[in-house]
């Protein structure tokens, strides 16, 4: 005899589905809604069909932008990704000094987007930034402001100090998960410290790496705050991502329609990302 099911709990999770509803699906189907008219006002709108889905895949600045974001998510994961299993593995486990290199991992996470751009644009100026003045007496001629590389350079150097902390310390939870027995039992057979972090360590950070990839990879293709603070997307559009594109469109010049269309296919690209990546990583496991 089947055992009956009890369906009360989903009253504890009603209050959780309205709140995702009324704070996301309901602006993105009014975002949807905007994407298919050419609004001239509040009063004046005309439906548009896909008109500005198409001019947006076909625009110059468009693919400009989302080549140039690309390149930032790949370097930022390439980089962070691997230096936080590092630190994270080079940390004590227990005891003081785990406690305290945990708080001092926990402070750049804790300082406002607007606020890291700060830091960054006073601590990178060649005249007066300890970074720029630093790079500049050794005869690199650095000028974030006027070169592009020296900009994207400096930008991916902001983004990895901001963020490796969050992919250390998953990796450090996660370490902390792998029972004691594991390394006695590998020790015994001789195994390398390769070989620990291969058939030991790995397979029990698989699903927090899976986490922490998603995490950065979302985040660095949303990113706004601190291009903008510190170089206002130059020189030139060296640093001009997807986000700022976006904002320009419909902050600056209003363009509500063309600004939707670019926020659907925006949304869609980052929705996919993911799901390549989770299902490849799923699959894989299977």
């Amino acid at each position: 005899m089947n055992k009956p099911y009890n369906n009360k709990a989903w009253l504890g999770v009603l209050p959780v589905l309205l709140i995702v509803a009324f704070s996301g699906v309901v602006p993105l189907m009014t975002v949807v809604n905007y994407s298919v008219q050419d609004i001239l006002d509040f009063n004046s709108r005309f439906f548009v069909g896909f008109q500005w889905y198409s001019e947006t895949l076909q625009d110059a600045r468009f693919i400009e932008a989302f080549l140039r974001q690309l390149g930032f998510s790949a370097s930022v994961l390439i980089i962070e990704i691997p230096l936080g299993l590092m630190l994270a593995r080079g940390m004590p486990r227990q005891g003081l000094s785990a406690s305290l290199l945990l708080v001092l991992l926990a402070i750049p996470l804790l300082i406002p987007w607007n606020v890291v751009g700060t830091i960054w644009q006073l601590y990178a100026r060649s005249d007066i930034g300890l970074l720029g003045v630093g790079l500049n007496a050794l005869g690199f001629g650095y000028n974030y402001t006027a070169d592009p590389i020296h900009a994207w350079l400096t930008l991916l150097a902001m983004d990895v100090w901001h963020w490796t902390s969050l992919v250390a310390l998953l990796a450090f939870a996660g370490l902390t998960s792998v029972p004691t027995a594991y390394y006695q039992a590998a020790e015994l057979d001789g195994a390398s410290k390769w070989q620990v972090f291969r058939y030991v360590e790995l397979p029990r950070l698989k699903g927090v790496l899976v986490i922490a990839v998603l995490l950065r990879l979302m985040d660095s293709f949303m990113i706004y705050t601190e291009p903008f603070v510190l170089t206002g997307g130059g020189p030139g559009n060296a640093t001009t991502f997807l986000s700022q594109h976006l904002a320009t469109m419909a902050v600056g010049q209003f363009d509500l329609g063309p600004a939707a269309a670019f926020s659907v296919i925006y949304f869609l690209f980052i929705l996919l990302f993911c799901w390549i990546f989770y299902s490849s990583v799923v699959r894989e496991n299977d």
